[in-house]
Formats: structure tokens, C-alpha cells, sequence
């Protein structure tokens, strides 16, 4: 197999496979909005109508739901769903195996 032919595996984080800085945190950004696009087209709102539910303007929106999310935190991100009549759960628990500093844990958003 040539050079230009090679398929490398990814790992299960697009944003840490391209190199972003904290793809953790981009990771969870992108699947808050994936559930907000959900539940906007679920309860058929417009951009407009969902600005208003967020208290932001359209255009805000629709960047959030084209993947422009960089200028929202995650907090915020959850108060969106929360405004969509979701509870947001957050959930501490140890990490399973071995108990060293190298044993990171994890942001999981389901």
C-alpha cells in the first residue's frame, strides 16, 4: 500500500484526530447541539422561535447548528436544552481499573 493510500484508525474523538486543542470539550459541545438539533426539529420550531425560547438571536443559532459552537460553553449548551423541557443530569463516579494519575476520566454526553 502506498503512502497516499494508507488509512489510518481513528480514535473515537474526531476533534482529538485533527488536533484540536481540549477535543474533549469540543466532543461534548457537538453532542449537546446534536441533541438540541434533535429536539428543535422534534417540536418543529424555527430558527427564530428557538432564539427565542434560548434568549439569543437567529443568527446565533443557526451558526450553533451549522457547527460553529466554539462561542458557547457547555453550561450554556445545557441551559438550551433545558429551555427545550430536557433535565440535564450531571453524574460523578470513579473510574474503573487501576487507581493512578495517569487514568484519566471521561465526559460522557448520552
Amino acid at each position: 500500500m502506498t503512502k497516499e493510500n494508507e488509512v489510518a484508525l481513528g480514535s473515537s474523538n474526531v476533534f482529538e484526530d485533527l488536533g484540536y486543542a481540549n477535543p474533549q470539550e469540543h466532543q461534548t459541545k457537538a453532542r449537546l447541539v446534536s441533541q438540541i438539533a434533535s429536539l428543535i426539529a422534534e417540536r418543529e420550531l424555527t430558527q427564530s422561535q428557538a432564539a427565542d425560547l434560548f434568549g439569543i438571536d437567529q443568527p446565533k443559532v443557526s451558526a450553533m447548528l451549522n457547527g460553529r459552537f466554539r462561542g458557547f460553553s457547555v453550561y450554556r449548551l445545557m441551559s438550551f436544552l433545558t429551555a427545550l423541557g430536557r433535565d440535564v443530569e450531571i453524574v460523578s463516579k470513579a473510574v474503573r481499573g487501576e487507581k493512578s494519575m495517569s487514568n484519566l476520566g471521561k465526559i460522557i454526553v448520552r
